[in-house]
Formats: structure tokens, C-alpha cells, sequence
């Protein structure tokens, strides 16, 4: 749609009103940002309502500082509602999508004369299940129900003093409208081995038939999604939901526009859902646990009926299944070459170019069989339970049967159907890069690897398993199959999209479209004035692990001497816990780890510190290179320790770099390199959050400087100052 000059006008007027509403200036990049934005959305063709032309996606870079949120939101909403789609927001973390929520659209329908309306969509299990609530606290009072306990489901009960008690708080806050039920507005942390027992998926949820559906906190949530112009969720919602077909929880593609924040995350998130895996030994536990429920089901049926037969026939498909397992479970325990470590009771085994051995592929076909055999029969007996909740017509399971049978059956089939996952990726023929199948023929060459396939063998006390893990190495076709082809257009922003200058990185993982747009927005501080980047000589490389360690623990007292607040940052949780262990004594109450508490915790601390004129050093690993905002006075130095290349043994990113090595380039610098780029980047990017921030980055990994890859990561950093020592 070509954009109207109505349209136009409401963009622009909206900007200005936020702009003098807020007192605050227009930004450059933020400007280049709203205009890329709605450029790419009228560029898209359609033909009553279906997009006609060719999928592509916005990508834009902003840095911190661009005001991206508002720039999106002004330039979108005004568009969506003129194509009469809905604006669905994603994010990867949830502070992002309560930031949005609560205060971003609030902010935006305050100063500007938009008219629209929002909502949060979360999935099922962040909601509470009245159902199953009320069930646990039925055999919480119940030594022996006659119905099967819901929650033998679950891992071992947490049967600790107040338990109990703690249910019926939670029933009572629910009933009293002093909670809604949803689990992040909970005022404490719920565990999740707690919260497992009250909330349901959609395989254990009736819907409409249950007894509770007009007091659901799930579907009272989901009522304002039909209505709200802007929806506001998260990757692994849309990720879920676009597994399920798409338009199952969120609106259909087709009828969206899309805004992935913090979209470099999405790849990730995206081999995560699509990956499997199966725990041997603990599916044998399951299966123990299958056949206790079939055996006290059969009193509820009528005999003769399709109900009683299924029950059977799980029966003996349970009992195949579970010899199948103890053969596949031998094999590998006996033919893999399985190496342990004094340190680690584990051992990781992955499969080259993840073909499998011979044997290992017939008993993985074996159990793929056997496992779908269990999934259909399971699925014939949930359909007939549910069959009971329609009041129209007559049906062989009674209502209060099947009302305390489905959620069970459910649950065992749903997890039925994730084993099937993995079972099916196992056996699935690859393409590989040679133009031959595996058995020898001869095709056209794929563009894709194969997928990963590995084991990892566990030893505790008392038990050990082996558990098989499937995993696309790319998530490009899938995302490209399920979302770019089909949205109606996609917008895709981040400080950090690219690596080492390029969008290369990111349109491969991520499968976009080849007539996508790509723009870097320029960032609004002043690098050089700021902040200065620097490379102090040290005595060891990280690569000879105990003498880094012992130079870090003589380093960086040096480095955090007047300093007000101080972040060090680690890729190893052990050099971190062991710079501490040393360190701490000498400098008590400095130094904090992120381990050391719940993260807002260690951030709130620090912060009163500082604001108590004390000085404060934070030691962090991964999560705090990328995740926290300290602005202003209370972060005025950031330690890089090493490089953030990822961690060697990772068998998605080693069977990545095989397929690298195969078609003859080198992994190193095609993957290794720009990945460390970009955390570096984010980490860096902790230290300016504000045009007024200033502070100082010193790395202590001499590989920045002295071998041929450091100069390259070197220059994808901001323009900041550098003092290098030689």
C-alpha cells in the first residue's frame, strides 16, 4: 500500500506531540529509523488484505540512545491501523515487554492523538489452571483418591512446612481479584517444580467444557487479543504459536505486522523450540507411570467401548515401547565411546555430520514406530474422553470420567508426541552437501548442514541416564517457511544485528528474505568524547588458564582503584568464582557476584551503594554482558576479561563448523569470530546508556591487539578513544 498522505500526516503530527509532550528533541536516528520504517511497510503490494509482494523483512540496527521503541511504535501503529492488520511486538526478555506494556504505549497515547488499544499475550502455562489448583489442594488433604493424582505427573512433590498453605493463598489472592492468576505478577518467585502443578498446556486444557472456563485466567487474558490494535508478546510465544500452524494464540501471519525487539536473539530461540530430546531411563520411569494410570482407568469404562479397547491397546503399545528403549539404551551405553572427566559426571558424545551408526539407526527406527503407535492410541483415547463434554449427544465415557481423566491422558499424550519429535528428526534423511543422500544417491546439492544429533550420559549417586538431543544447526528455512513467506511484513531491530559490520550473520541464521532491507542507524553519543577503550599489558594470555587467573587477581584492584562502579566481566563462572574466592578477603563487601542473589537483588545493592557514595565492583558472566542497564553514576568502568568466543564442545556450533570445513571454508572466521563480535559489542554496550554517560573499557585479552582476527573486533566496536599499551 502506497502510504496516504493521512497517514503520513498522523506519523509525523504524533512524533511532534510525543516530542514536545516529553520536552525532549528529536533524535537523527530516531528520524531515519520512523521514516525506514513506514517506507518498508508502503513498499508492500497486496490484493484485499493478502500481501502480493515478495516476502522481505525491515532490518534495522539502532544503538542505545536511538529511542527505537517510540521510533517503531509511532511509525507502525498509524500503518497497521490503515491496512486494518494487527501490530504484534515481540521480545526476548520480559523486562523489555513490561517496559512496553506499562510504559512505552502508555507514554505514546498520552502525548500524541493516537487512538489505540493494547494488550499482553502470554502462553498457557504462565497462567494459573483453577483445576488443577483445586485438585492439588483435593490430594493434598486425600491419602488415597480413587481418581489418579494429577501431579504424579510432575517431579517429587516439594512437601516442606506451608505447602499447603500456599496453595490456598494462592486461591484465596485469585478469588479475592488481588492476583489475576498470571505467574510473573506473582509477588514472589514461583519454583517451577510448584508451578508445574497448577498450570495445564493446551493437550491437558478443556477449553469451554471445563467448569471453571468462565472464571480461566488464561482466557480472560486472551479476550483483549481480538480486540487490542497492538499485542505485545514474546519470541518463544510466537515461535510456539507458529508451531502450531500460526493464528492459534496470536493473529495468522498473513494478518500481522511483526516487530521483533532484541531481534538478534530470534535464531537462537528458534533451534531451541525446534529442538528434541529424550531421557532414556527417566521415559522408562514415564512409562512405569502410564501403565499405573491405565490400570486404575478400566472400573470407569464401559466395557466393549472404543475407550476400554484404546486402554488396552496403550497398554500393549507401552510395553514395546519400553523394550525398544532398554535395547537403544544398551547400545549406546556399550558402543559410544563415552570419556569422563575427574571434574564433571557427564560425558557428551555427538554424532559426526550427525549420520548415525547402523545399529544406532534401525533401534531409532524401532522407536520411532513403537512411539507413534503410542502417540495414535493415546490420541484415540483423549478424543473420547473429550467426546463426554458435549452435552448434545449421547457418548460411551461419562462427564465426571473424562473430567478427571483428560487432563491426565493429556498430559501423557502431549509428552508422547515430544518424544515422537525427537524419534522423527533421528531418522530423517539429510541432504547432505557431497549431492548424495546417505544411502549413495545422487541429488541436488543442499544449501542447509545436517542436523545436530548428540548424547549425553549422566551419573549421580544412585542413578544414571542417557539422553538423545536432535537440533536444526540453522534455523534459516524454518523461519523462512513458517514466518517470512507468509507474514504480512516483518520489522526486525537491535542494537547489535550485525557482526563485524555486515548483516550477513543474521540473514543466514535467520533465513530472511533476499529482498529484505537493512539499515544501521547512526548512534547519537559522542564515542569519542565519552569514553575510552583500553588494552593494558598483561603477563598471560587467557589461553594459559592458571597464570590468567593469577595476573587477573593482581590486575584488576589496579583497574577498579577510584572507581564508584565497577563491572568485570567473565565467560567462565569458574575463573569468576575463583578471582572472587581470592580477591574477596582482601576487599570485603566490594565485590558481588551475579550468582550471589537473584539478579534484581545484586543490581538493586549495587546501585544503593553507589547512590551511598561506596564503591561497588559487580563480577558477571554471559547474561550480564547483554542484560542489565546501569546508567549514569552507577557504571563508570567495564573489565572485559577475554574474548567471548563460545565454548568448543557446543554440539549445534561444532556441527555447524563441520559443515563450514566441508565446503571448504574456515569456521574460525566465519562463525567463531562474528559471534564474538557481537557479544563483545553487547558487552561494551553496557557502558553508555545516556548521552551524558562517560566511563572507560579495558580488555585484558592481548589477542584483541596482537593476533590478525583482534583488529577486526577491534574496529566493529564504537568509536571510542583507545589507549593501547605495547
Amino acid at each position: 500500500m502506497t502510504l496516504t498522505e493521512a497517514v503520513k500526516t498522523s506519523i509525523q503530527q504524533a512524533y511532534r506531540d510525543v516530542l514536545s509532550g516529553k520536552g525532549i528533541r528529536a533524535r537523527y536516528g530516531q528520524r531515519l529509523m520512523i521514516a525506514e520504517i513506514a517506507r518498508y511497510i508502503g513498499n508492500i503490494t497486496a490484493n484485499d488484505g493478502e500481501r502480493t509482494s515478495a516476502p522481505a523483512a525491515c532490518v534495522v540496527e539502532a544503538g542505545t540512545g536511538t529511542g527505537k521503541t517510540l521510533a517503531y511504535l509511532v511509525s507502525a501503529i498509524p500503518v497497521a491501523q490503515a491496512l486494518g492488520k494487527k501490530l504484534v511486538i515481540s521480545t526476548a526478555t520480559v523486562a523489555l515487554q513490561d517496559q512496553i506494556v506499562h510504559k512505552d504505549l502508555p507514554d505514546l497515547k498520552k502525548h500524541s492523538k493516537l487512538d489505540f488499544t493494547w494488550t499482553l499475550a502470554k502462553g498457557r502455562g504462565r497462567y494459573l489452571c483453577l483445576s488443577r489448583l483445586e485438585t492439588r489442594l483435593h490430594e493434598e488433604g486425600v491419602g488415597d483418591s480413587e481418581s489418579m493424582p494429577l501431579f504424579v505427573l510432575d517431579e517429587p512433590r516439594n512437601d516442606e512446612p506451608g505447602t499447603r498453605e500456599f496453595f490456598e493463598d494462592m486461591l484465596a489472592r485469585y478469588g479475592a481479584r488481588e492476583w489475576d492468576g498470571d505467574r510473573d505478577h506473582w509477588p514472589t518467585q514461583i519454583p517451577d517444580d510448584t508451578w508445574r502443578q497448577v498450570t495445564t498446556d493446551h493437550r491437558q486444557c478443556t477449553n469451554r467444557h471445563c467448569s471453571y472456563f468462565d472464571s480461566c485466567a488464561f482466557f480472560d487474558a486472551r479476550k483483549g487479543l481480538d480486540d487490542a490494535d497492538v499485542i505485545v508478546a514474546n519470541h518463544d510465544l510466537v515461535l510456539a504459536d507458529l508451531a502450531l500452524g500460526g493464528g492459534a494464540i496470536l493473529p495468522e501471519p498473513e494478518n500481522a505486522l511483526f516487530i521483533f525487539d532484541e531481534a538478534h536473539h530470534l535464531p537462537d530461540k528458534a533451534l531451541n523450540h525446534f529442538a528434541a530430546s529424550v531421557p532414556l531411563n527417566a521415559t522408562r520411569q514415564w512409562l512405569k507411570q502410564l501403565s499405573q494410570a491405565l490400570a486404575k482407568i478400566p472400573p470407569f469404562l464401559t466395557p466393549g467401548t472404543l475407550a476400554a479397547k484404546t486402554v488396552d491397546k496403550i497398554s500393549t503399545a507401552s510395553r514395546d515401547l519400553d523394550n525398544v528403549i532398554v535395547q537403544v539404551y544398551d547400545e549406546s551405553e556399550q558402543n559410544t565411546v563415552w570419556e569422563f572427566s575427574e571434574e564433571r559426571r557427564s560425558a557428551q558424545w555427538r554424532y559426526p555430520e550427525g549420520e548415525l551408526p547402523e545399529a544406532m539407526a534401525e533401534l531409532a527406527a524401532s522407536a520411532q514406530i513403537s512411539t507413534a503407535a503410542l502417540v495414535r492410541q493415546l490420541g484415540v483415547l483423549v478424543d473420547e474422553l473429550q467426546k463426554a463434554f458435549d452435552d448434545k449427544r449421547e457418548h460411551d465415557v461419562d462427564r465426571d470420567t473424562a473430567e478427571a481423566w483428560f487432563p491426565i491422558l493429556g498430559a501423557f499424550h502431549s509428552r508422547a508426541e515430544d518424544q515422537l519429535r525427537l524419534w522423527v528428526a533421528w531418522c530423517e534423511k539429510h541432504r547432505n552437501t557431497d549431492g548424495e543422500t546417505s544411502d549413495g544417491k545422487e541429488i541436488k546439492r543442499s544449501k542447509n548442514p545436517p542436523p545436530a544429533r548428540w548424547a549425553i550420559r549422566q551419573r549421580w549417586d544412585h542413578a544414571e541416564d542417557i539422553t538423545f538431543y536432535s537440533s536444526p544447526v540453522l534455523a534459516n528455512s524454518l523461519l523462512y517457511t513458517r514466518l517470512w513467506s507468509r507474514v504480512y511484513g516483518a520489522i526486525l531491530t537491535s542494537a547489535t544485528l550485525t557482526a563485524l559490520g555486515r548483516f550477513d550473520r543474521l540473514q543466514a541464521r535467520a533465513g530472511l528474505p533476499e529482498e529484505s532491507r537493512f539499515l544501521v542507524v547512526p548512534s547519537s553519543f559522542r564515542y569519542g568524547e565519552m569514553a575510552t577503550v583500553e588494552v593494558p599489558n598483561m603477563p598471560a594470555l587467557p589461553t594459559e588458564t592458571e597464570a590468567f587467573t593469577d595476573a587477573l587477581v593482581t590486575k584488576l584492584p589496579t583497574l577498579w582503584a577510584g572507581e564508584k562502579a565497577t563491572l568485570v566481566l567473565f565467560t567462565s563462572r569458574r575463573q569468576m568464582n575463583a578471582v572472587r574466592d581470592r580477591l574477596a578477603p582482601e576487599y570485603p563487601e566490594l565485590i558481588t557476584t551475579q550468582d550471589d542473589m537473584a539478579k534484581g537483588e545484586v543490581l538493586r545493592q549495587h546501585c544503593e551503594r553507589v547512590d551511598k557514595g561506596r564503591p561497588s565492583v559487580l563480577f558477571g558472566v554471559a547474561s550480564f554482558a547483554e542484560g542489565i542497564d546501569l546508567p549514569g553514576t552507577y557504571l563508570g568502568h567495564v573489565v572485559i576479561t577475554r574474548l567471548p568466543f563460545s565454548v568448543p564442545d557446543d554440539p549445534i556450533e561444532a556441527s555447524l563448523a563441520e559443515w563450514v570445513i566441508r565446503r571448504g571454508g574456515n569456521p574460525f572466521m566465519e562463525i567463531t569470530v562474528p559471534d564474538a563480535s557481537i557479544k563483545l559489542v553487547q558487552a561494551v554496550g553496557r557502558l553508555l546508556r545516556t548521552e551524558s554517560d562517560t566511563g572507560r573499557v579495558t580488555i585484558l585479552d592481548r589477542r584483541i591487539i596482537s593476533r590478525r582476527y583482534g583488529q577486526l573486533l577491534l574496529d566493529a566496536l564504537p568509536p571510542f578513544r583507545r589507549l593501547i599499551e605495547h
